[in-house]
């Protein structure tokens, strides 16, 4: 009677452990689970907000931030006249031959224009001098720059990706630095200038193919309103 008695009490004391145990297990994989939850739910929407970005910056041109913010939002009037300013700007600059013009936005939510020049227009394969054709373009652009002192010009160079990253960050950032210099011998105002070298990280086509090399070949300038602009379209003085 007393072993009977003793087996009862140990397989009670054994069920009751095993009891807690299985709530205490799933108390754990709960909020485990809620712990894990909200660790993907943030990182999934992190990774989808990027997506949702790099697909936004595609579409609207750009593949980066696009001008330097002023700092509180610019009044729908004084966007109007920026948009007009640009609207002129980007006429003259279509009449470039073998530049893309394109309407973009900036940072600050205002019109700006981006120009794209592939590097059969400016350079040879490989190389960052420029030909007689694109200096040509260029010192129409300049002339149009120079009709337009309140705007910043930020100018990247882009490679397809033959070679070593190393030659490639080098080729980018000295095609992007001739364009700046050549500007800046035809009376733009390098105060006004930016340049950065984008190796191939941003293909606008696929490397796979000569076609889609051509065409990540490429010089991109982005024309944006600085203070001086913003100031005069919020005072009405922006002709």
């Amino acid at each position: 009677m007393k072993m009977l008695k003793f087996k009862l009490f140990t397989l009670l004391l054994i069920s009751v452990g095993l009891m807690f145990s299985s709530c205490s297990s799933s108390k754990w994989a709960a909020q485990s689970n809620q712990t894990k939850g909200g660790i993907l739910g943030g990182t999934g929407g992190a990774a989808v907000g990027a997506g949702l970005g790099a697909i936004l910056a595609k579409k609207s041109g750009k593949g980066a931030v696009i001008g330097a913010a002023v700092g509180g939002a610019v009044g729908t009037g004084a966007g109007i006249l920026i948009g007009k300013k640009m609207d002129k700007q980007q006429a003259e600059l279509e009449r470039i031959e073998g530049a893309q013009v394109e309407t973009v936005t900036d940072s600050n939510n205002l019109q700006a224009i981006k120009v794209t020049f592939d590097s059969g227009i400016l350079f040879a394969t490989g190389k960052s001098n420029l030909s007689t054709a694109s200096k040509d373009a260029l010192a129409r652009f300049a002339s149009s720059l120079r009709s337009t002192p309140e705007t910043d010009v930020t100018i990247y160079g882009h490679t397809d990706n033959t070679g070593s990253r190393e030659i490639n960050e080098k080729l980018s950032n000295e095609r992007a630095e001739s364009v700046a210099k050549y500007l800046i011998e035809n009376g733009v105002s390098g105060d006004r200038l930016a340049t950065q070298g984008k190796a191939y990280d941003e293909p606008v086509a696929s490397n796979e193919t000569a076609e889609g090399r051509a065409l990540n070949r490429r010089v991109e300038i982005y024309i944006t309103a600085n203070e001086t602009m913003i100031q005069q379209a919020e005072q009405g003085n922006l002709n």
